[in-house]
């Protein structure tokens, strides 16, 4: 059985707030063919999110030119919580689109990495709610009426969920409200999305972003016909980063979780990964094609 992909990009994202390097800081992780057509693993780890974005423009666009698909995966959530889009009464009748576009029009990032996200938050939750919540986690000096460093009260039966139904699944993800602390994917995700959305729209259709454009199932070679890229969420959590002693953690899982997929996709078992679990509730799937996503490989 033919791959689906022939290389594999695992993106570790960051939301600092200052350019960075080393651990925490932003990683590429690129497995694709050299010139004796055998996967080879190459690493980045540009100090800026804009500086990072150029990357992976030049890697898909190299990719295009040799006419290699590629899989990208990003370590932060491409949807939110079923309700989202409604709640904020965004327009549009794909969910997930609304909030892509949403937080592009809300986020400014400058090329140095100093970014809003604090505000974008405070604002969706001022619209959601009008006090801290559901967003949470803030430094000190960020703190506002509408945005607090703790989190304010619990999710209750009439507020946005806290976990999307891939977060429950995968059990120790965290959940995209909280912005910053250790384990957090809100900042990331505020910032990542818009980056996501230009690497998409920079493509047409020949970048999809799944499951919201290829549907939640198992992928076929016929369903990526004429389709470059497929851009994904992924979770470098779910396998156990291998690596020499002293390697910085996240380029160990970049390259752990891109010779993953490589493998599983060589044994023909990627594609089966694109699509739901047997026992998935029906609402959990359309849930997940029209608004929040899923991490691939979760539960598989």
């Amino acid at each position: 059985m033919a791959r689906l992909f022939a290389a594999y990009i695992i993106v570790d994202w960051s939301a600092a707030a200052k350019p960075t390097t080393g651990a925490d800081s932003i990683w590429i992780g690129v497995l694709k063919p050299n010139v004796r057509f055998r996967l080879a693993f190459e690493s980045y780890n540009p100090p800026t999110r804009a500086e990072a974005e150029k990357q992976l423009t030049a890697l898909l666009d190299d990719l295009r030119k040799r006419n290699e698909r590629v899989l990208v995966g990003f370590d932060f959530p491409l949807g939110f919580p079923r309700g989202f889009a409604q709640a904020l009464k965004l327009p549009g009748e794909a969910p997930w689109r609304a909030a892509w576009d949403q937080l592009d029009k809300m986020v400014k990032d400058k090329p140095n990495n100093v970014n809003n996200r604090f505000g974008v938050a405070s604002e969706i939750n001022r619209r959601l709610t009008g006090g801290p919540f559901p967003f949470w986690g803030c430094t000190p000096k960020d703190t506002l009426t509408t945005l607090q460093p703790k989190k304010s009260r619990a999710h209750g039966p009439d507020d946005l969920p806290e976990y999307r139904h891939a977060e429950v699944l995968a059990k120790a993800a965290s959940p995209i409200w909280k912005l910053n602390y250790p384990g957090s994917v809100g900042g990331q995700a505020v910032l990542g999305i818009p980056v996501v959305r230009r690497l998409k729209a920079a493509r047409g259709d020949a970048a999809r972003a799944w499951p919201f454009e290829t549907g939640f199932k198992p992928l076929t070679e016929a369903d990526l016909a004429g389709v470059e890229v497929v851009l994904a969420e992924v979770y470098p959590s779910l396998i156990k980063p291998q690596g020499a002693a002293g390697e910085v953690k996240d380029l160990m899982q970049v390259r752990t979780l891109a010779e993953h997929f490589a493998r599983r996709d060589e044994a023909g078992t990627l594609a089966a990964l694109f699509g739901p679990l047997k026992d998935t509730p029906a609402d959990s799937v359309l849930d997940a094609e029209r608004e929040e996503g899923w991490i691939l490989g979760a539960g598989g």
